[in-house]
């Protein structure tokens, strides 16, 4: 069992500042990965950390794992150390922060691949044109994008997009809602590149004159990750992008989602209802399945029969039977709620209601005892009502299904450590229905969040529960503006919530501009709250 610790298989492994992880029943301080390799690590459940601050040495030690690896440390790295024990799902989590969380760690750990350097030299190592014909020099391409989704997996990526331009090829990557250019790369490498994520998507390498979709499954230290495929032909070739699915987000509960005490009483009280419909309406990537996740997780306590229709299905559930759209074989949302209806469900999850006939089939599950929730595309809460009224559902069915509407979107959050306050300026308080002067927070940038300022997003959400009065006025046919003045009375509105994470510093006036609509800005200053400057 004797191994050198000077040096990983596959190259150097990166020190790191790690985060604070549960070790069996102890909380472990955050401290440097001593340099043990990983392979070696995940195969004997050990690792080793560092503690500059007194020089002490712990080392972690897997429940079950064979203690003579302790020997073994204790001869390579001569000195004593300390020992704490995990449990095996804690240990994992460990291994996977300690180690799947640094950048070449990580591309190691998506399959030893020999990185010796950042993502740029690794496209340097690309082949030339001419020997794009020969199939055994693809290896730098597959340690490129194994980099690559180790890179995104690290930083929080939620999708990297792979663009052919005459001039060169350009990777992005979308980090808290916003692109950035990671990666550029002479123009005759697109063509070896984008097969590789072809090949691993399980895609036609030979057709590139249509789209196509995929998935790429990759487990980096523990942590396994959907990635999702599309590519789409260009001009200048295929563009490819990458979603990152990160399967431990199927495991999220409506406790982690951010909810107010008031949203989550009302989202319960709606999820406790034996029928009717749940919207969740929100543009793309705004969170609408993460949430219907969550909902579908409290629903999940094996009492009940849970089918979805889904395109595509983006997590893996146990206890939820999921079926994925495809149309090619007319297995529409409104097909495959049909047939779903026969497996005699209690809660159905419909991906998403596009057409009058996907809606009225959910109005029947519901009017025949069923709990549907489905998501709509719509500005806001009430704007799904009427969105639904514009699918030809007839008022009063509507009216007597609908149990609650919830909008929602997603701004980023400010980072806590360099974030700085300042004094709104008249302009600004306007616009977001402040009172001038009062305090706002601003982005500087700092080693913590990569000089962005942001580190993370925060949802934003409203709601409307559907009452006696709200069904009377949907009957009744009237406007968002009647629904919308009864609905919000004492509730808060998106702007209204964005305007109180703003005043909470947790994220700046522009953001919450951003995802609220310019007139629900618009509000009366002499009706606001008092500041507050806490």
């Amino acid at each position: 069992m004797q191994i050198a610790f000077g040096k990983a298989p596959d190259g150097p492994v990166a020190e790191s500042d790690a985060v604070e992880v549960p070790a069996g029943d102890a909380t472990l301080p955050a401290l440097p990965i001593v340099d043990v390799p990983y392979a070696f690590a995940r195969k004997f459940g050990v690792v080793a950390l560092l503690d500059e601050r007194d020089g002490a040495l712990r080392v972690t030690l897997r429940e079950g794992a064979d203690p003579k690896v302790l020997i073994e440390l204790r001869r390579c790295f001569a000195r004593p150390f300390e020992i704490d024990f995990a449990a095996p799902p804690a240990f994992d989590r460990l291994l996977s922060d300690r180690y799947a969380m640094d950048g070449q760690a990580a591309a190691a750990a998506a399959g030893n691949l020999g990185l010796g350097g950042e993502l740029d030299l690794l496209a340097g190592d690309l082949p030339t044109a001419e020997d794009l014909l020969d199939s055994a020099d693809d290896a730098p391409a597959i340690r490129l994008i194994n980099g690559v989704l180790a890179d995104a997996a690290r930083n929080g990526v939620s999708d990297v997009h792979v663009e052919p331009y005459e001039s060169g090829l350009v990777v992005r990557m979308r980090i808290d809602g916003v692109l950035r250019e990671t990666l550029r790369m002479p123009p005759h490498v697109a063509p070896v590149v984008v097969s590789r994520i072809k090949v691993m998507a399980r895609l036609d390498i030979a057709e590139r004159r249509v789209p196509q979709d995929g998935r790429i499954g990759i487990t980096l230290g523990g942590k396994s990750l959907d990635v999702r495929v599309s590519t789409l032909p260009s001009r200048a070739g295929e563009r490819v992008v990458l979603r990152i699915l990160d399967k431990d987000n199927a495991g999220i509960d409506l406790e982690a989602l951010g909810l107010s005490p008031e949203m989550y009483a009302l989202l319960n009280e709606a999820l406790a209802e034996p029928n009717g419909i749940l919207l969740v309406t929100g543009p793309t990537g705004s969170g609408k399945t993460t949430t219907l996740y969550a909902a579908l997780r409290t629903l999940n306590d094996g009492s009940r029969n849970i089918l979805t229709v889904e395109d595509p299905v983006e997590y893996a559930v146990d206890g939820v039977g999921q079926t994925q759209v495809n149309p090619k074989v007319g297995l529409t949302f409104a097909a495959g709620l049909r047939a779903i209806l026969r497996q005699d469900p209690d809660t159905v999850m419909v991906g998403e209601i596009r057409d009058r006939e996907t809606a009225e089939i959910a109005v029947q599950a519901s009017l025949t005892g069923h709990l549907v929730l489905s998501t709509v595309h719509t500005n806001d809460a009430v704007g799904a009502i009427t969105r639904m009224r514009d699918m030809k559902v007839e008022p009063f069915l509507l009216a007597s299904t609908l149990r609650a509407v919830i909008a929602q979107r997603l701004v980023r959050r400010l980072c806590p450590v360099c974030r700085e306050a300042v004094p709104s300026s008249p302009s600004v308080a306007a616009l977001i229905g402040l009172k001038a002067g009062e305090t706002v927070y601003e982005p500087r940038g700092c080693e913590a969040c990569g000089q962005t300022g942001f580190k993370g997003r925060l949802g934003v959400f409203e709601a409307v529960r559907v009452d006696e009065t709200i069904r009377r006025l949907i009957n009744e046919g009237g406007d968002e503006a009647a629904i919308a003045r009864h609905a919000f009375a004492h509730g808060a509105t998106l702007a209204g919530a964005a305007r109180d994470l703003v005043r909470r510093g947790e994220t700046t006036p522009e953001e919450a501009v951003r995802v609220s609509r310019r007139d629900a800005m618009d509000v009366d200053e002499a009706a606001l709250p008092p500041a507050d400057h806490g």
